[in-house]
């Protein structure tokens, strides 16, 4: 049963490279995403925009808003994860 299982499931194995292939760049891009360092990083950057006057009030409290929810994410899935 096993080898007839393994020939019908031949024609499987592209899809299923194929799906890992996909689950790893997900992966890397969730991982970059909410990267803390450089979400941290970001913000100061924003703040700099800010001071320097890049940035208006109102564009820098959207950007500052947007990474500290990403960062409230990514220290979420560290405490899920037991890395927090």
């Amino acid at each position: 049963m096993g080898l007839l299982r393994g020939l019908l499931s031949i024609p499987l194995a592209p899809v299923r490279g194929t799906i890992w292939v996909a689950e790893q760049v997900r992966d890397e891009a969730e991982r970059q995403y909410y990267d803390v360092g450089t979400l941290r990083r970001r913000l100061e950057e924003v703040g700099r925009a800010r001071d320097d006057g890049d940035l208006s009030d109102d564009e820098a409290d959207a950007l500052e808003a947007q990474l500290v929810a990403r960062l409230v994410e990514a220290n979420r899935r560290a405490r899920e994860r037991g890395e927090r």
